[in-house]
């Protein structure tokens, strides 16, 4: 994990660096000045699209009584890729713009829903019985739920 912050926030925008370097002296800093905030631009309208058609897809699945995975990795893979077009660069953006499109973004959800099966799922809660001993459980019982008594200020 280490290995991979190393990466994300030091080699990443050294090359993101180098990219701009290089396309300024073909074609001239400010065209690409302005070809960085087209691209922007461009990002922004395609982020509205995909999260638009997300939160369709979203609302329709929820309506069917299905729990919506697919369509909640996709939303998250959404926002990254919105995350990814506020930073400027080339890199950043090439890869924003693949997670917008609908057939990549599948792929990567993909290897993401593998990745959280091969983990056993997002939610695991450890709860205390009555008599004191841990239990493991996937399903949060809410309605029986009550705030311990220090949250509720009848505790110290």
């Amino acid at each position: 994990m280490l290995v991979l912050l190393a990466l994300v926030f030091l080699v990443v925008p050294v090359v993101e660096l180098y990219l701009i370097v290089q396309v300024a002296g073909g074609i001239g800093i400010p065209e690409t000045i302005v070809l960085l905030i087209a691209i922007s631009f461009v990002g922004a309208w395609l982020t509205r699209v995909a999260g638009v058609g997300v939160l369709n897809r979203l609302q329709r699945t929820v309506r069917a009584g299905k729990v919506p995975s697919n369509e909640l990795v996709d939303g998250a893979l959404v926002l990254l890729a919105g995350a990814l077009m506020i930073t400027p660069g080339f890199l950043s953006d090439a890869l924003a713009i693949l997670l917008l499109l609908s057939p990549s973004r599948a792929v990567v959800r993909r290897l993401v829903v593998r990745r959280i099966r091969a983990r056993g799922g997002l939610l695991r809660v450890v709860t205390t019985t009555s008599t004191g001993t841990a239990t493991r459980s996937d399903v949060w019982d809410v309605d029986s739920w009550e705030d311990p008594p220090e949250r509720r200020g009848l505790g110290r």
